[in-house]
């Protein structure tokens, strides 16, 4: 089965329910693909919740620190109202929708990865996704928020764009679009229509490639090793008809200069 998954910053999500842009996305995708998968975060509307009721707002290696308030922030911001508004958002277009998450159907278990980010996990298969095949089969379009849980069923916040790589590789997606708020990834002061693994190893090597692009490219990187033939980065949704109609915006990554897109 033919799938891509599109993953949404927090920071384009009110880019996506706008007019008919994220309807059009979605249905040109379904011309291409016989399943289109949704990963959003939620990174921008947490910190602003977080900074009205008190909580320190703080990152560490491009993850956001996330301690008992904060999850219960991103719980409710990210499981609750993101994906609501995605979901309705799809629904008032005949897009039959459905709001999931990492944990729904024992999907996944997140492993902390440091202890100085707090309850913040790696997503690991835990379970088949057949029943994920099944929903796309029935014409379903899965929305996910990256929340999981551990294995003592503590919630636990989930880096999205690592979230998007883990569920991309156990659906063998074909394209793995990443919706930011950059129109393309800057490398070696100048944006970049391509980059290699080399390329992207060398940019977080030598701090050019810093912050929340750090988790991103980590993934782009796992997808890549995983055999995952097309992944772009970029944010123009108006003139994404299809995904040959990109070649020339965003950044494409690739494993040699040598693959054609």
């Amino acid at each position: 089965m033919k799938i891509a998954v599109v993953k949404l910053s927090g920071k384009t999500i009110d880019q996506f329910v706008t007019g008919s842009i994220g309807k059009d996305l979605i249905n040109n995708l379904k011309l291409e693909y016989e399943g289109v998968v949704i990963i959003h975060g939620g990174g921008k509307l947490i910190s602003e919740w977080s900074t009205k009721l008190g909580h320190e707002v703080s990152f560490y290696e491009g993850q956001r620190v996330t301690c008992k308030n904060t999850i219960d922030v991103v719980s409710s911001v990210q499981g609750g109202l993101l994906n609501s508004k995605i979901t309705s958002y799809l629904y008032s277009f005949n897009i039959r929708a459905i709001g999931l998450n990492g944990i729904d159907g024992g999907a996944f278990i997140a492993n902390q990865l440091d202890d100085k980010l707090g309850y913040v996990g790696r997503p690991v298969v835990k379970n088949q996704l057949t029943w994920i095949v099944e929903l796309l089969k029935q014409g379903f379009v899965p929305v996910f928020s990256s929340l999981c849980s551990d294995q003592y069923g503590q919630i636990m916040n989930v880096n999205a764009d690592l979230f998007a790589a883990a569920l991309s590789i156990s659906l063998s997606a074909e394209a793995v679009l990443f919706f930011s708020d950059v129109d393309r990834v800057m490398l070696n002061n100048k944006y970049q229509n391509l980059l290699t693994m080399d390329d992207i190893k060398e940019g977080i090597s030598s701090g050019e490639i810093n912050g929340g692009m750090i988790p991103k490219m980590h993934s782009c990187l796992e997808l890549i090793d995983q055999g995952v033939s097309k992944i772009w980065i970029g944010n123009n949704f108006n003139e994404f008809t299809n995904i040959s109609s990109n070649k020339k915006r965003g950044t494409w990554i690739v494993s040699t200069k040598r693959i054609a897109i």
